[in-house]
């Protein structure tokens, strides 16, 4: 009996079981919002939100997971017989959840291109599969269709914030691609180049799902924060897992990243300890050698790092 109501209070405490009916209705949705009238180009649409590679819907579950914390407590009958106000709302932000995801999964296309990956979610990525075209095609499709489906909120400050959101897109891979030596050292340079690539449109869609129940002012601002931090966490996490993962894990090489020339995270709190890596990153990671001295230096620091927090917690 101890064990059956354990596990009932595990499954209750597990977020993705919580929405885990609205994930796979929404995955239906997404499927049928894709379709397009040429055939390779919805074929190409499709690609990233077939069953089995829909990946790990986490922006999703985050602004589900939102929606049921923030909303209010409205009243059930409305006139003329339409759909009670709580469900009306309720599918309005799942809308905005599939559009969040739209643009996710078309960001993903336009950076597979960019990085010139061969790799996503475990199988050949879409550029590799159907060229650079195609892909950015495709992503470009996913962006149209999601801001139709904006449109329809009509709600003009959730548009505002969306596209926003799209403009830190480009902004932060722009700079991701333009930077300076001294940038790429930059631990704030790093941490805003975060907020505009990842964590930007996390935090937007919290806020928006916020405002498309009602709230204002504080509660918005709150919900904002709360996916902007989550955001920033996720990617850092994420960094992490460049060094510590495996490809079968990761769905994608490790250490991507830094062989791309990107330095990230982990290899900023590692130059605090190896100043020497400033040299390295001078360089560039073309020769195999620095990237593996860097990925050293990355163990080297975090055993250093778990020593130290060891020592002080006993």
């Amino acid at each position: 009996m101890y064990h059956q109501s354990t596990s009932l209070v595990e499954e209750q405490l597990d977020p993705f079981s919580l929405v885990a009916d609205e994930l796979s209705l929404l995955a239906k949705k997404l499927r049928e919002m894709v379709v397009a009238e040429v055939p390779k180009l919805a074929s190409a649409a499709e690609y990233f939100f077939k069953i089995g590679v829909e990946g790990k819907r986490f922006r999703p579950t985050v602004l589900l997971l939102m929606a049921t914390a923030l909303n209010v407590h409205l009243p059930e009958p409305i006139p003329n017989g339409g759909a009670p106000m709580a469900a009306e709302l309720r599918a309005r932000q799942q809308l905005l959840a599939q559009i969040t995801e739209m643009i996710h999964v078309a960001s993903l296309l336009h950076d597979d291109v960019l990085d010139d990956a061969d790799t996503r979610r475990g199988i050949d990525s879409l550029n590799f599969v159907m060229g650079n075209k195609v892909s950015v095609l495709a992503g470009d499709f996913l962006l149209s269709r999601a801001c139709v489906a904006l449109a329809s909120l009509g709600n003009p400050e959730v548009v505002s914030l969306v596209a926003k959101a799209l403009e830190h897109l480009v902004t932060g891979e722009t700079m991701q691609m333009t930077t300076t030596t001294e940038q790429r050292c930059s631990m704030e340079y790093y941490m805003q180049k975060t907020y505009y690539k990842t964590a930007s449109l996390i935090s937007s869609s919290c806020k928006a799902v916020a405002l498309l129940a009602g709230q204002t002012g504080e509660v918005a601002t709150l919900a904002f924060e709360y996916g902007r931090n989550l955001g920033m966490a996720f990617q850092l996490i994420d960094d992490v897992l460049d060094f510590t993962g495996t490809s079968a894990s990761l769905g994608k090489g490790s250490l991507s990243d830094i062989r791309h020339g990107i330095v990230t995270a982990p290899i900023l709190f590692a130059m605090e300890e190896f100043p020497q890596l400033r040299a390295i990153i001078d360089q560039g990671f073309k020769d195999p050698k620095n990237v593996n001295l860097v990925s050293w230096a990355w163990m080297r620091f975090q055993y250093s790092f778990l020593r130290l927090v060891s020592f002080r917690a006993f």
